[in-house]
């Protein structure tokens, strides 16, 4: 198709909606990308997971489009964790206290870790992205299959759908599924792929899980130099649900969102810092160069930063949330 017919055909598939011109931008360079395929004979194959991934993103996106303003935690774990564990009713518990404090629970959908969240959180409290596979579960019992749900092909795109929409993550013990999944998005973090959340990893009471790993992280992957000292700042152990539930919603006290390029990094706050606080900030981050300015929502906060140190960022953070606690 020529690019003016392709034009005539964005513009009356547009005509008379609420797309942005942004998003008819989006729209035309997706026509366009897709139409030069007609260009050259691809692989069949290929063709159609592009088309299944497409469909899958975009139903992700519609699914998500009415909660796009309630905060949501992700919760990844093991499918073999058997109802009667003391983790099954840890993440039974905390999902619960999320609902309570009006955050959404987003699962795998399937049993296990996945089923106690959705059971703790209530169908009306749950999004349910399950994955498509030959030998293993449905949907469990407690996710809206009808209006909260979706089942995906491919990995890829069920990661992508959970974790794009999501304002914290939360792991559970688990297996292969669960460190690819923990992997993952610590990987974002760190290569500024995905913006600043907390991440909390539970384990039962006197559980070895989760401090075992971290022991791993610090004495190999730190020790051998594959990770920067430090960096065990982005995320957070603990046994127990109000620590977990603390820190979730803490990051958020005074913390609103932060944009980074071009070597500085703004972050938006509810509560400008007093002089005391602000010495203190400057005191703790002294490589630093700080600004304080107007923000939509409230004040900013903008300084020097390479975009190389996601646990810089982090500890920024840490140190604006506690401006807000006696404001709060």
């Amino acid at each position: 198709m020529i690019p003016g017919a392709i034009e005539r055909f964005v513009l009356e598939a547009t005509d008379g909606t609420v797309t942005s011109p942004e998003h008819v931008d989006a729209i035309r360079a997706l026509v366009s990308r897709a139409l030069t395929l007609a260009q050259y004979e691809s692989n069949l194959g290929d063709l159609q997971a592009a088309v299944t991934a497409l469909e899958e993103l975009l139903d992700g996106s519609r699914l998500f489009q009415p909660y796009r303003d309630t905060p949501k935690a992700t919760v990844f774990g093991s499918a073999r964790t058997q109802p009667d564990s003391e983790l099954y009713r840890l993440a039974s518990a905390l999902s619960a206290e999320l609902a309570e404090r009006g955050w959404l629970t987003i699962t795998g959908a399937g049993p296990g870790i996945m089923e106690a969240s959705s059971k703790g959180a209530g169908r009306d409290k749950t999004i349910g992205v399950n994955i498509e596979l030959p030998f293993e579960h449905g949907t469990n019992a407690y996710v809206d299959v009808e209006h909260r749900h979706i089942a995906t092909s491919y990995f890829f795109t069920r990661k992508v759908i959970m974790t794009r929409s999501s304002q914290a993550f939360v792991a559970f013990p688990g297996g292969v599924g669960t460190m690819d999944e923990l992997f993952e998005i610590l990987t974002l973090l760190h290569t500024g792929k995905t913006d600043p959340v907390p991440v909390v990893l539970v384990d039962r009471p006197g559980g070895t899980f989760w401090t075992a790993w971290r022991d791993f992280m610090a004495e190999e992957v730190v020790a051998q130099g594959y990770l920067t000292p430090g960096d065990e700042v982005t995320y957070f152990l603990c046994d127990n649900v109000a620590a977990a539930v603390d820190e979730i919603t803490s990051f958020y006290r005074n913390y609103l969102g932060c944009v980074t390029g071009q070597g500085r990094a703004l972050v938006d706050v509810r509560y400008a810092p007093t002089e005391v606080e602000f010495a203190r900030l400057a005191e703790n981050f002294a490589h630093l160069s700080f600004t304080v300015g107007t923000g939509a929502h409230g004040a900013t906060v903008g300084f020097d930063f390479n975009g190389r140190s996601y646990a810089t960022l982090r500890r920024v953070i840490n140190e604006v949330n506690s401006w807000g606690q006696s404001r709060s």
